[in-house]
């Protein structure tokens, strides 16, 4: 491993961003799929949508509340154990899935365990791994670590609908399983825990650059609270939690759920409805790659009112559109640009504001919102569509939303918060 290292030099850095980038990527898929998998499972089992959406939204909140104790966990245990132990979690959580035949199944399989595994290959672990292998850069990595989310969807959601159709929901599940295990010997191989392991140092810094002192081991479910209750002092801290919360609420829970449910409403297939997610997770790729680029050279408070106003407006149009190829078109690329793009800005705002030893805690608790969110709306968006037989409220009220976390995002401030007076 260190000979191998070494022969690519501080470069190292991106095959371990490389790897990162693929765990997120199935992490992705997996939380992705019961967007492809909500109808199937509506007409295999006769269960209504708002026990789906329970399920879902229980897996989405779970994983988003993993993200500090990962964190923590990352720093007491390590990252390779933390990321096998949860692929290995994620993998039996899917397979045992294939054998459910009541909703309390699915709940346990979907929401609770694939929620908590997930949890641990999620923003935070690409955040821990940028704050301990770049200096520099840090934005545009965080950037392409983001964006793995979109590709995720860009690479497997039209092969889970497609798998769906010809071979039933059953055939998604395994290749979930199957993927997701195999990725547990690569991170044995190719993933040291720290650039010291591999006789390097973070890319950015020199070799008589001092190295950065290791935390000492302690109770990482104390770790998480103790940094909590630190943060919560700081009102940037629930400008950057609120804010991300809007996020996670018009992204995953919204349109990553119930878009596709929300194109059959209007007479579109469901290949065609995961298609429009792909697309939109293409131009995703691009834009939370850029968004990282300008995070490392612009006011990032200014780049998050911007990325919120154009979700906001994004919303209240595509429910008044009328679902033809160019209005669906103007939002897949409106909405796709700006999916995930806020994540570069918020990183940064919570580097700058808590430091770079408890950023990714913090950051962990703030994504803990972002999936808070997430799951709000993932439920409350199917029991509208159960109420009132459509889903314009719901995507007209988290436009309306977004719209005040864009003006929210212009008060949060860049000082560093003094440890030593909040301790």
């Amino acid at each position: 491993m260190i000979l191998k290292s070494r022969a690519f030099g501080q470069r190292y850095a991106f095959v371990v961003v490389a790897i990162t980038f693929v765990c997120l990527l199935i992490a992705a898929g997996l939380r992705a799929a019961p967007g492809v998998l909500l109808i199937p499972w509506t007409e295999a089992f006769g269960w209504n949508r708002g026990i789906i959406s329970l399920a879902i939204a229980i897996g989405i909140f779970l994983y988003g509340l993993m993200g500090p104790f990962a964190a923590a966990l990352m720093l007491s245990f390590g990252i390779r154990r933390v990321l096998i132990t949860a692929l290995a979690c994620m993998s039996l959580a899917t397979f045992v899935s294939n054998f459910m035949t009541q909703p309390w199944e699915l709940i346990l399989s979907w929401g609770i365990l694939s929620g908590l595994a997930s949890g641990c290959v999620a923003m935070t672990l690409g955040a821990t791994i940028i704050n301990r292998w770049f200096v520099t850069n840090r934005g545009l990595v965080m950037g392409l670590l983001s964006a793995s989310t979109s590709t995720g969807t860009l690479i497997f959601l039209p092969g889970f609908a497609l798998l769906n159709d010809h071979f039933g929901w059953h055939a998604v599940v395994l290749t979930i399983t199957i993927i997701t295990a195999t990725l547990i010997p690569f991170i044995l191989w190719l993933l040291p825990e720290r650039p010291a392991d591999a006789g390097l140092v973070p890319y950015g810094t020199t070799y008589n650059t001092p190295a950065t002192a290791t935390v000492p081991r302690s109770n990482p479910i104390r770790n998480s609270f103790v940094t909590l209750f630190r943060a919560a002092r700081n009102r940037n801290f629930w400008l950057l939690f609120g804010t991300f919360f809007v996020c996670g609420l018009t992204t995953n829970g919204l349109v990553g759920t119930h878009l596709i449910a929300l194109c059959t409403d209007h007479n579109i297939s469901e290949v065609h409805g995961s298609t429009l997610l792909a697309a939109m997770g293409a131009f995703d790729l691009i834009g939370t790659t850029a968004s990282g680029w300008l995070t490392d050279r612009y006011d990032s408070r200014k780049l998050l009112f911007i990325y919120y106003a154009i979700r906001g407006a994004s919303l209240i149009y595509l429910p008044y559109s009328n679902f033809s190829f160019e209005s669906l078109s103007v939002f897949s690329i409106l909405y796709g640009l700006d999916w995930i793009a806020t994540v570069p800005p918020t990183l940064k705002l919570a580097n700058q504001i808590f430091g770079d030893q408890d950023a990714p805690i913090i950051f962990g608790w703030i994504a803990a919102g972002h999936q808070l969110g997430a799951a709000t709306a993932a439920l409350g968006a199917g029991l509208i569509r159960q109420v009132e037989g459509q889903y314009l409220p719901a995507f007209v009220v988290a436009g309306a939303i977004a719209l005040i976390a864009a003006a929210a995002s212009l008060a949060i401030g860049r000082v560093r918060m003094n440890a030593a007076k909040v301790a």
